[in-house]
């Protein structure tokens, strides 16, 4: 019995050294972790454009730090409430919350998260990496302890409120507050105090400014803790259910117009450079980039102006997105992701969206001239038809039965671009869309018109047209032209990169066709300081007359080339755009005019290929007249003349018709006379001209036959 007592006491000492060795061991972990000389600083990364001049200041602790005694207790509580109900109870580690965590852990074979204490939260966010692990976890709880025995559960929570991120680039409670709110936190009611509670377990999924619905619902469960905790009664827990979100958006950065540029150079630094958003914001890096801030400004100014954004909710305009390209380089100049763009938010630049007719260039004229069967001035058709299925309309319901590929481009007709694509065949125009980058899963005639099952994004569409303007190659756009890190040394760098997708004349044929869409088509609305060759775009909202989905333009100067697209995020009956796409075209001309280095620009035709000549107009010859006259040795003969023609490129044949037909005489080019000699007074022969077309090789509209007059003036 002694023996049995000793052993037990052996065995009860044995696990109470153990459990101090482990608890000291646990100190020293902490302690190591928690060593200021094992602080990790964050240092602040810049953004600078090609002249040195910064654009803006990235780092990870975007705050105003606040003093714990500022918060209202109500505010505490809520966090308390949600996040560490035991929070004044424990000593850093809730065992019972550990507990449920690894059971859970167990019984799903995963290392989930759970179970983590505010100070534990602290230690993981401030001393350690996300990578989750079971070394990790004894870390944190290691950390914890140590904190616990350091600092006050007062100071504890106050330094993890001003630690925790909120999304949309906001850390700590009181840049939440001015944020979400626009007033300091000192000033919080309870259900907004609510709101920031409940958004740190997942920041963008929570966000009242993209995910209201979810954010109200979630909200309310925190209201509801609260109750259940009783720090609201069940009164004041129904009272504040019922309220709405009451977001009073404030930006906190001072130069909202460049949010959309630094959020895809933070996308393009994980891309290309392998870098995340958290080790750009900690790692001090200096980023050059190729923007250019006077278009950046002007874009976002213009944005905000409403009358380029019609549409039937007069409390809601419809939104937009814009991007322009450097021709040769590839260098984004300017990007706007919406008229309101949050960071992080919503990004419009890269939404798929309907093309309509901006899809014409790249999935039908382009190809078609590529396969050499087909030049400007080819005659399409252009009358009511019908492919299986699928009957094309044009926008006017006019036929005029054939026009050029020159025309049809220009005024944008429907029925010649699918009837076009039908002659080249859709694996061809496929073919020169994939080279493109446009990998699409359609395989109908309306890829054509753009109607497509997914869609394209502004992006993709100002990507493509730099096939046109860079002499048939494709430029590869980037936003990083420089990364250095804090030491000097090279991250990465970019070189223009291109791809060979149209010849050079069919680049050139094409900026000549889309000239005269801007001059004289479908984008001749506003006016432009600059040559500019580009096309327009729209999609209609079946069942509402004259109610669009989209509206697009898609366009490039002899330096840049870009895409504007207005429209509603989601179209509805009661929700659709109004103006066309005349609204895109003087937008991206307003914002290419506020900019002089973009202005006064001309297309140059590349060395060793041909010239597109203004098309040739045949109009009806007037005025014809045929009068006797002297011709060679003195004989009889006629002269023929008609009114002064304007275009010196008209060739013009001259007929004779007798008892025996009609005989062609001989053609002159760009003249109104012709002289028939060796002619019989005698004769009762007639005359008429007939204009011809050397571009399309069509004849013009007959004049009226004339007998002669052998004695003019009697």
């Amino acid at each position: 019995m002694t023996k049995k007592l000793f052993m037990g006491a052996y065995i009860l000492l044995g696990m109470i050294i153990l459990g101090l060795c482990g608890y000291l061991i646990l100190l020293l972990i902490g302690n190591h972790y928690t060593n200021k000389d094992h602080l990790v600083l964050d240092a602040t990364t810049k953004i600078e454009d090609q002249q040195g001049h910064e654009i803006s200041k990235l780092y990870l602790e975007n705050r105003e730090t606040v003093s714990i005694n500022k918060i209202p207790k109500f505010v505490q509580e809520a966090f308390i409430a949600t996040e560490d109900s035991r929070f004044y109870q424990h000593s850093g580690i809730d065992f019972r919350g550990t507990v449920r965590a690894l059971t859970r852990d167990i019984f799903s074979g995963s290392k989930a998260e759970g179970g983590s204490t505010i100070t534990q939260q602290l230690s993981k966010n401030v001393f350690l990496t996300n990578q989750k692990s079971w070394f990790r976890k004894a870390k944190e709880a290691a950390i914890a302890t140590n904190l616990e025995r350091k600092y006050s559960k007062k100071q504890i929570l106050g330094m993890y409120l001003n630690q925790i991120y909120f999304g949309h680039g906001v850390y700590g409670i009181q840049s939440a507050s001015k944020f979400f709110f626009n007033k300091d936190v000192s000033q919080l009611t309870v259900e907004e105090g609510a709101m920031l509670a409940a958004m740190p377990k997942a920041p963008t999924t929570y966000s009242p400014i993209l995910h209201p619905h979810q954010a109200l619902k979630r909200r309310n469960i925190v209201l509801g803790l609260m109750e259940n905790q009783g720090y609201i009664t069940t009164e004041e827990e129904v009272h504040l259910k019922g309220k709405t979100l009451g977001l009073d958006v404030h930006q906190l950065n001072k130069d909202p117009e460049y949010d959309t540029y630094v959020d895809m150079v933070l996308d393009e630094a994980a891309k290309k450079y392998h870098l995340s958003a958290d080790e750009v914001l900690r790692g001090g890096y200096k980023i050059i980039v190729p923007i250019n801030t006077q278009i950046q400004e002007a874009s976002y100014q213009e944005f905000k102006k409403n009358h380029y954004f019609r549409g039937s909710n007069t409390k809601e305009k419809p939104n937009g997105a814009f991007v322009l390209i450097d021709n040769k380089t590839g260098g984004v100049k300017a990007v706007q992701g919406g008229r309101s763009y949050v960071k992080k938010s919503f990004n419009r630049v890269n939404v798929k969206r309907q093309p309509g007719s901006a899809f014409k260039p790249l999935a039908v004229y382009g190809p078609a001239l590529e396969s050499k069967k087909f030049h400007p001035y080819s005659m399409l058709v252009d009358k009511p038809l019908t492919f299986g299925h699928y009957k094309p309309e044009n926008y006017n319901h006019k036929y005029p039965g054939e026009m050029t590929m020159y025309d049809a481009i220009t005024v944008s007709e429907n029925v010649p671009a699918v009837w076009l694509l039908n002659q080249i065949g859709i694996s061809k125009s496929k073919q020169y869309l994939s080279k493109l980058g446009l990998n699409i899963p359609d395989k109908g005639l309306s890829i054509a018109l753009g109607g497509l099952e997914e869609g394209v994004t502004p992006f993709q569409m100002a990507t493509s047209f730099t096939a046109f303007s860079n002499e048939g190659k494709e430029v590869e756009p980037y936003f990083i032209q420089k990364i250095v890190d804090h030491k000097g040394n090279l991250v990465g760098s970019m070189k223009p990169k291109t791809r060979q997708v149209f010849s050079k004349q069919t680049a050139w044929y094409m900026t000549k066709m889309l000239m005269s869409v801007v001059k004289n088509g479908t984008g001749s609305a506003g006016s432009v300081n600059t040559d500019l060759a580009g096309k327009t775009g729209s999609t209609a909202y079946e069942g509402v007359d004259n109610g669009l989905r989209d509206a697009w333009f898609v366009g490039y100067t002899p330096k840049s080339t870009g895409a504007v697209w207005i429209g509603y995020d989601k179209t509805t009956k009661k929700q659709y755009v109004t103006g066309g796409s005349e609204n895109a075209t003087t937008l991206f001309k307003n914002i290419i005019n506020n900019v002089p280095r973009e202005t006064g620009n001309h297309f140059i035709k590349p060395k060793g290929i041909k010239d597109l000549e203004s098309p040739i107009r045949l109009v009806p010859i007037k005025n014809i007249r045929a009068k006797g006259t002297v011709g060679h040795f003195g004989l009889p003969a006629v002269k023929i003349s008609w009114d002064k023609i304007q275009d010196k490129r008209i060739i013009y044949r001259i007929y004779k018709e007798n008892e025996n037909g009609i005989e062609f005489i001989g053609e002159v080019k760009g003249k109104n006379s012709f002289v028939v000699n060796y002619a019989n007074p005698l004769s009762s022969a007639t005359y008429f001209v007939t204009p011809y077309n050397s571009q399309t090789l069509k004849k013009g509209e007959t004049s009226k036959q004339v007998e002669v007059d052998w004695f003019p003036g009697f």
